[in-house]
């Protein structure tokens, strides 16, 4: 199957231009390998985008490239409008939330949840001497820990590391969407999951998406996820798309078509 690039130029409202990247890890030895070569994504702004692909087809490289933990060899990434291609990934954070596979990574484990919220209702704030935690807002959050439906609102003074994967996965969402944030990035966040939370953590993600009609980014292993969820699906392989489907065409996916397309695949590769 051959590979492609898909470079959507024709539809207006772009959240996230991704232009004409190139990606070479270990340029020069013998283990140098071309992931992106005139990589191409645009992703129109208010767009549900669930990623799929085999091990090695460029899923993870490219949201680490958007989020800015790893650079490129050329090309653009523009998010809203503004060019970021050489910000650092802590200035980038400001306006990109992410969650990652490992529930300890989106959250602070030494910390208490009402913490953690601080921190994040606080993220881009210069701090002072004033108290982290301020008494008026305690309320506030737990009204939103309310809406997680895990009884973490009765938890407030609990230790994040104390939590279950599945709670700190759905803290960490929770957190990384309490201020505005211009796009989410869900990086195989339910993948480290059992079955039952990861139904309830993906649910509530749909539903945050829904209510605050984020712009996401959604890599998963999970091919029913990447149906059900999303008005967008894309397939990768060795760094381009083999499927980009959307609205309709999106809908009328199935898992066995999906399946289908990594059997033509492996056979192509030789596996």
């Amino acid at each position: 199957m051959k590979r492609r690039n898909i470079d959507r130029q024709e539809a207006p409202g772009y959240l996230v231009e991704m232009r004409h990247v190139y990606k070479t890890f270990n340029r020069g030895t013998i283990n140098e390998v071309v992931l992106f070569t005139d990589f191409d994504l645009m992703i129109k702004k208010g767009e549900f985008v669930s990623v799929v692909g085999s091990n090695g087809s460029g899923k993870t490289t490219m949201l680490n490239i958007i989020c800015g933990s790893t650079g490129i060899d050329s090309g653009s990434i523009v998010v809203n409008n503004k060019d970021i291609t050489h910000l650092k990934e802590h200035q980038r954070a400001s306006f990109i939330g992410r969650v990652f596979q490992d529930p300890g990574k989106g959250t602070c484990p030494s910390l208490t949840i009402l913490e953690n919220m601080s921190l994040a209702d606080n993220k881009g704030r210069s701090f002072g001497l004033t108290p982290g935690i301020q008494r008026r807002k305690i309320d506030y959050y737990r009204t939103l820990l309310e809406q997680l439906k895990l009884g973490l609102e009765d938890k407030t003074n609990l230790r994040v590391g104390s939590l279950s994967g599945g709670q700190r996965q759905a803290l960490a969402l929770l957190i990384s969407t309490m201020v505005p944030i211009d796009l989410l990035i869900l990086d195989e966040h339910t993948a480290a999951l059992d079955p039952r939370s990861s139904e309830t953590v993906m649910e509530l993600t749909n539903r945050i998406i829904t209510e605050k009609g984020i712009t996401t980014l959604m890599v998963t292993h999970n091919l029913r996820y990447a149906v059900e969820y999303g008005n967008r699906l894309l397939m990768m392989h060795q760094g381009g798309f083999v499927i980009d489907a959307a609205g309709e065409e999106k809908a009328s996916l199935g898992v066995p078509d999906l399946l289908k397309v990594f059997n033509e695949i492996s056979i192509e590769c030789g596996n």
